[in-house]
């Protein structure tokens, strides 16, 4: 039976063990909300799987304990930060407390954030530009390190390059949280460190060969993930990774061309006010159509009901918030030396 834990007393570990370590406490409130958050959503291997490696980060001073974002260009609708290897969650926080008011006065407002620590999970932080009934777009590289080849290599280039697309309908917000590539660095490292693979051929080793194995990644030379459409299709993939760099990395001056600093995110942000368009009301009309129609479409005979992107998650969030939250098994083991050194008792499970 799977153990489930009270979201509050999760965050409230994660919160205590960050302080402890040493994160200022406006950042480590915002780390820990954001990490339960992945959890809430079912996102696991983007919740608190990633708390330990960065309390590790946080140790060995790769993520800085404290300070603000630097602001390098502002326009009335478009800024640059620096976000000087501080939590990425926070800076997420602080562009979003800046964007959603520029986007109301604007129409749209567009940030991107260079030299920020890794960011944890998409969806998260588009749930709060639905709420606010606005369509917002985040997309991520890490110029730091490369698991991903371009379609037709087999050398590493570029990272899973996640891109989230989010907005309101009248039965609740899509999230869209996908990545360039068929699967993650996070999933990949999770099964090769539990002796599982793939069910499909999702990787290849550094000779070409499709594999389901992500020990490949391991190897010397290594393999690489398969961007999205594999071995025959992964075109697409690529051109997606492109976007994603040219999103960033691109437009924020900082990327693969530039010395390697760690573990860490080049973020893009956008923002758009259905109002300065065709409105909020007809944007709710369009989508709420378009939803209909994907939920009422006949599936597939055994398959299931039609979902909207995030729809599970959210169900799975409201039920998680009741019933408590179940962790993957491999988190608990993870966060146990940080519970013992820091004196900060792991919740009990309900």
């Amino acid at each position: 039976m799977t153990a489930r834990y009270h979201a509050d007393a999760l965050q409230t570990m994660a919160r205590d063990l960050l302080l402890a370590a040493g994160l200022d406490a406006a950042p480590a409130t915002s780390v820990a909300r954001t990490l339960c958050d992945g959890d809430l959503l079912g996102h696991d291997t983007h919740g608190l799987a990633l708390l330990a490696p960065y309390l590790r980060e946080i140790e060995q001073g790769r993520m800085a304990r404290s300070g603000q974002p630097k602001e390098i260009n502002a326009k009335p609708a478009a800024m640059l930060w620096d976000g000087q290897r501080l939590p990425g969650p926070w800076l997420m926080e602080l562009a979003l407390d800046r964007m959603i008011p520029a986007a109301r006065s604007f129409g749209l407002s567009s940030m991107v954030i260079r030299r920020s620590h890794h960011i944890a999970c998409l969806a998260v932080y588009l749930m709060r530009v639905a709420e606010e009934g606005m369509l917002g777009i985040v997309a991520c590289s890490d110029p730091n390190t490369a698991s991903v080849a371009p379609f037709g290599g087999t050398r590493a280039v570029m990272t899973p390059n996640p891109i989230a697309i989010g907005f309101p309908t009248s039965s609740g917000p899509v999230l869209i949280d996908i990545s360039a590539s068929i699967t993650t660095n996070g999933m990949s490292n999770r099964k090769a460190s539990a002796g599982e693979t793939f069910a499909e051929a999702w990787l290849m080793d550094a000779q070409g060969n499709p594999s389901r194995d992500p020990a490949v990644l391991a190897q010397d030379p290594p393999g690489t993930i398969l961007p999205i459409g594999g071995i025959s299709y992964g075109h697409k993939g690529y051109g997606l990774g492109l976007t994603v760099e040219a999103l960033t990395a691109a437009l924020a001056g900082h990327g693969r061309a530039d010395p390697r600093e760690g573990w860490g995110a080049t973020v893009h942000i956008t923002i758009h006010d259905p109002d300065a368009y065709g409105g909020s009301a007809e944007f709710l009309r369009q989508m709420d159509w378009l939803a209909n129609a994907c939920k009422d479409n006949p599936p597939r005979a055994g398959g299931p009901a039609v979902r909207l992107p995030g729809q599970g998650g959210m169900q799975r969030r409201a039920q998680q918030l009741t019933g408590g939250v179940a962790l993957h098994p491999s988190i608990a083991p993870m966060l146990e030396p940080f519970c013992s050194k820091y004196a900060c008792p792991f919740p009990t499970a309900l």
